[in-house]
């Protein structure tokens, strides 16, 4: 009957524990239904036509961006530093793991003593100490799940550094050619403005024209000239910024090519299905961070349990019980140990309710990484879509303008009734704005598509 009663009691103990969640593995919550489509994304490969899972050599061909690329994930420091924290999460896993074997240490001593003058006794002990805790309520197997997600999680950044930085130095670069082109615009539009002014001062000298347009198309000169100054601080600046991405000495000078090449390989009408967004490495990341979370938290319910030690010592020694016998002999010792915390001033339940609300923490980043991702893949496409309408304007814009700056100086030269230099100043005034506004259109256009393969995780 006592024999049943054990029994009996010794299931509810294990059956009180599962409930705990002490034993139980991390799954992915599904208990939104973003989450929920999330969790079910996952169970699916991953999707290879994707944007995002193309090589960053197929989507980036410009052969200079391409050089930079490779120059910036060899050296980088920033993501040398994240492989490093994946080294870092190897070792402390790969001490995890370890945990479950018994401990080992040789701690040899001795000792001598002399009574009222007599002759040095000495003693010694040549013991092997052996400690292994045996992992009844799951303090160590929580230990090593928590240390395995951490090291997932230290993957999951070091793919997501890869990605951004693969992005810095195209978007950086794109912008360097974009600045330049609209600075070599400006230095062309800066000599047909030292023109027009001549050309206003030879108007005046036969009434076409008064003062008043002469000095006033000579401050829209000096207005481009202060443009240009603008304009080749922002060249060195990015300039700058790429060296700083390649890891090498501020102050060279990065080659760039005028088109903007991209292989955009999307239709830019189609959403981003959950499933594309599922593999984005700071989702990953978000989702392993919770998993911590939620192991820490099964640790600190595991930390009310007992913990069950079991220790062995021998060895050679000449100290036996009181007696000390030359020469010695061999010894052994077996116990084991069983400590339950009773009382241990509040911590072990601040401990478990820290780790609650950590949990919770994590589960609301995870979430938001989720809703996050799905803005910035929106942002891109609306932005790609929206660049490429407005440049198609902007070339319709610019060559109507083109044809009345042209115009305007002919009616003006010839001196034809309702003409005057204000109209020629504000065509080409129009002309050069529309001009520059195409050049930054074109540059949002191509980092709109490298936004959007960051959100897709690409280049991971």
């Amino acid at each position: 009957m006592n024999k049943i009663k054990t029994l009996i009691a010794a299931a509810l103990a294990v059956s009180a524990l599962s409930g705990c969640g002490i034993y139980k593995k991390y799954e992915t919550p599904q208990d939104t239904p973003i989450t929920r489509a999330y969790a079910e994304a996952r169970e699916l490969t991953p999707d290879s036509t994707s944007f995002g899972n193309y090589i960053w050599e197929d989507v980036f061909t410009d052969p200079l961006l391409a050089d930079y690329i490779n120059r910036a994930l060899t050296a980088n420091s920033s993501l040398r530093n994240a492989m490093l924290n994946v080294d870092i999460a190897r070792a402390q896993l790969k001490g995890a793991r370890l945990s479950y074997l018994p401990s080992v240490a040789l701690a040899p001593n001795g000792a001598g003593a002399s009574y009222a003058g007599s002759d040095i006794n000495w003693t010694y002990q040549l013991p092997v100490q052996v400690s292994w805790e045996i992992d009844v309520f799951g303090k160590l197997l929580n230990s090593k799940r928590g240390a395995k997600e951490s090291f997932y999680l230290s993957e999951a950044y070091a793919r997501a550094a890869r990605s951004q930085i693969i992005a810095a130095v195209a978007n950086t670069y794109y912008g360097l050619s974009a600045t330049r082109a609209q600075l070599e615009l400006s230095r062309r539009t800066a000599e047909v403005w030292k023109q027009t002014v001549s050309t206003m001062e030879d108007f005046k000298l036969v009434g076409n024209v008064t003062e008043a347009a002469v000095v006033q198309s000579r401050a829209q000169y000096y207005g481009i000239l202060a443009t240009i100054t603008d304009l080749e601080q922002a060249v060195d600046n990015l300039n700058n910024t790429l060296a700083l991405l390649v890891n090498e000495m501020p102050g060279a000078e990065y080659a760039t090519t005028p088109e903007m090449a991209i292989n955009i390989g999307f239709n830019p009408t189609e959403g981003i299905p959950m499933r594309q967004l599922a593999w984005r490495p700071d989702v990953e990341a978000a989702e392993h961070k919770l998993a911590v979370a939620y192991y820490a938290t099964s640790s600190a319910r595991a930390a009310f349990y007992p913990g069950l030690t079991i220790t062995a010592a021998g060895g050679f020694t000449n100290l036996l019980g009181s007696f000390v016998q030359n020469p010695g002999d061999w010894f052994y010792q077996l116990a084991g140990s069983l400590v339950a915390p009773l009382f241990s001033r509040g911590q072990n339940i601040a401990r478990l309710e820290a780790a609650k609300a950590q949990q919770k923490q994590a589960m609301n980043d995870f979430e938001y990484s989720l809703m996050n991702a799905a803005a910035e893949v929106s942002d891109a496409l609306v932005v790609y879509a929206k660049s490429t309408e407005k440049e198609n304007y902007l070339r319709e814009q610019v060559d109507n303008l083109a044809k009345a700056a042209e115009y305007s100086m002919d009616l003006l030269r010839y001196n034809q009734p309702g003409t005057t230099y204000l109209d020629v100043l504000t065509a080409q005034s129009n002309l050069l704005q529309a001009e520059m506004n195409g050049i930054s259109s074109r540059l949002a256009q191509a980092q709109a598509v490298v936004n959007l393969y960051q959100a897709l995780g690409g280049g991971r």
